[in-house]
């Protein structure tokens, strides 16, 4: 596996007096600095962040929060909010309005919950009912239906197992049930390839993919190519692309977000910002293996202003 590299660190030194200070001068008076935010803002990491909102409240009265909305707009404006909430707290925001209203957008929830590991499955479950006063689970429960709810109903309520827990023996055992439960028969026993897939770690899962192939000679997306459709399909192929090559699902995420006629500003900006700290620089260069065009002029294409100037910045340039 490759090593993720982040394209945001911590700055240092760091101030966030002095950052406070210079936002707020940005702010001031006729017109608003752009460029002094965006500089600011994608070479802080999200806990220094956290505390120039703070000192700048203390400094003040105010909120910065506020104070950039009031100034900026449109998707910069978005992609500005999404650098200053907390990383968590953004997450579930996100998660919350892909189910708010009529109709629900399976493919946030996909990318959000099938990617994450039990730990960070947690923590977004347990700030997301501080955040609504309402389970995760529940919520969603409400706005999903048959095999595509219970897997993701299993992977929320944190079945899987921890990072790095493994057992060949065992991998041998999960992929015959997978063989059995789908290409082995007529027809198709969900249940067990939910269970196997909410339950078993990546990196067990990875062992049972690879014991798949040797077992029938089929890679396991085959096998969910013919025996899945529709949201549980795309559900099982967010874990697989997830446990093989995690900068490979997002890198095809942001391709998908930007080809054709425009663009879908929502996942593009989900993803560069919360992933920025984590394996942006990862997923950068594994977009430009995939698609032999670098991420950076794909940007630059698509979208215009100081929200290009944000987004450039965020990936780390060129």
């Amino acid at each position: 596996m490759v090593q993720p590299t982040p394209t945001v660190v911590a700055a240092n030194p760091f101030d966030a007096g002095a950052d406070s200070q210079a936002l707020r001068a940005a702010m001031k008076g006729m017109g608003t600095d752009e460029q002094e935010i965006i500089d600011i803002l994608t070479a802080r990491n999200n806990v220094q962040m956290q505390q120039i909102k703070a000192r700048y409240e203390e400094d003040f009265d105010r909120d910065l929060i506020d104070d950039l909305k009031s100034e900026l707009g449109g998707a910069f404006e978005d992609v500005v909010v999404a650098l200053m909430t907390p990383s968590t707290e953004y997450l579930c925001k996100q998660l919350h309005e892909c189910m708010a209203g009529i109709g629900t957008d399976e493919e946030t929830l996909v990318e959000i919950l099938c990617s994450k590991s039990n730990e960070e499955i947690h923590e977004i479950a347990t700030v997301y009912e501080t955040m609504y006063d309402r389970p995760l689970a529940e919520h969603m429960c409400g706005e999903t239906s048959g095999h595509f709810r219970r897997l993701l109903t299993l992977i929320v309520t944190g079945v899987r197992d921890a990072k790095g827990i493994v057992d060949v023996d065992m991998a041998k055992e999960q992929a015959a049930e997978l063989y059995a439960a789908g290409e082995g028969k007529l027809g198709t026993d969900e249940e067990v390839f939910n269970r196997i897939m909410s339950h078993a770690s990546f990196d067990q899962l990875r062992l049972v993919f690879e014991e798949y192939k040797h077992l029938t000679g089929l890679t396991i997306e085959q096998a969910i190519k013919h025996e899945m459709e529709d949201d549980l399909h795309d559900a099982m192929m967010a874990i697989v692309e997830c446990v093989q090559s995690p900068a490979a699902f997002f890198a095809n995420r942001l391709y998908k977000a930007m080809d054709g006629a425009g663009t879908d500003d929502s996942p593009l900006i989900r993803i560069i910002v919360s992933r920025s700290e984590i394996d942006l620089d990862t997923i950068k260069r594994e977009f430009e293996r995939i698609y032999n065009r670098t991420l950076h002029s794909v940007i630059t294409n698509e979208t215009s202003g100081d929200y290009t100037k944000i987004l450039t910045a965020l990936i780390g340039g060129a």
